[in-house]
């Protein structure tokens, strides 16, 4: 029987293209992490950008509120296989923060580093394309559970790209891979073409 916090994928036609393959629509936004949630205390909390970069910085609460914030209404994909869609995301985009550091020619990528020893993989002109490091979901901060005081949402790639608790920024030259990515998940995560896991695992 289906859980009724699931909707079965519409045609595509019907939802406008936007369940992408092998999706179903949840109305709810499930709580899933790798161990525990932390404890971050806003007076101690920093945001570090370093690597590749001519001017790495350390940015404090105070200083992330004092920088031009946005809202972004987008899809959310995870690997488990649920969507949910028109989550209104606020907070700083990703590009504001980076361009501070002045990244160098050679940064490719990027490593995104979060409490808790998670980490994860992107390439840096995605990442300034489209990310946001979102304090608030649909007009409320983010609870503990699901990445206070920021987290990184990557709209266009499957879920646990969009790293909780986010607390370093690292420019790099060469893609390599983070936690899940270590573990067996795909390296770029494109949820329209279903980036599960490595290819060796799905043939």
């Amino acid at each position: 029987m289906k859980r009724p916090d699931q909707i079965k994928s519409a045609p595509d036609q019907e939802m406008g293209g936007r369940v992408p393959p092998g999706q179903f629509l949840s109305k709810k936004f499930p709580v899933l992490t790798y161990g525990s949630s932390p404890e971050v205390d806003l007076a101690s909390w920093n945001l570090r950008v370093y690597g590749l970069a001519h001017r790495p910085l350390v940015l404090d609460w105070p200083q992330i509120q004092g920088l031009d914030w946005t809202v972004v209404t987008a899809d959310f994909h995870c690997v488990t296989q649920w969507s949910s869609l028109d989550n209104t995301w606020e907070g700083v985009p990703f590009a504001t923060v980076v361009s501070l550091a002045e990244p160098h020619e050679e940064a490719k990528f990027v490593m995104v580093h979060c409490y808790g020893g998670y980490s994860t993989n992107l390439p840096l002109d995605l990442a300034m394309a489209e990310g946001l490091l979102a304090h608030k979901q649909d007009g409320q901060e983010l609870g503990k559970d699901h990445g206070w005081p920021l987290r990184l949402i990557v709209p266009s790639r499957y879920g646990w790209k969009s790293a909780k608790w986010v607390k370093g920024i690292e420019l790099i030259a060469e893609d390599a891979p983070g936690f899940w990515e270590r573990r067996g998940y795909h390296m770029s995560g494109d949820p329209w073409k279903e980036e599960r896991f490595w290819p060796e695992l799905t043939r």
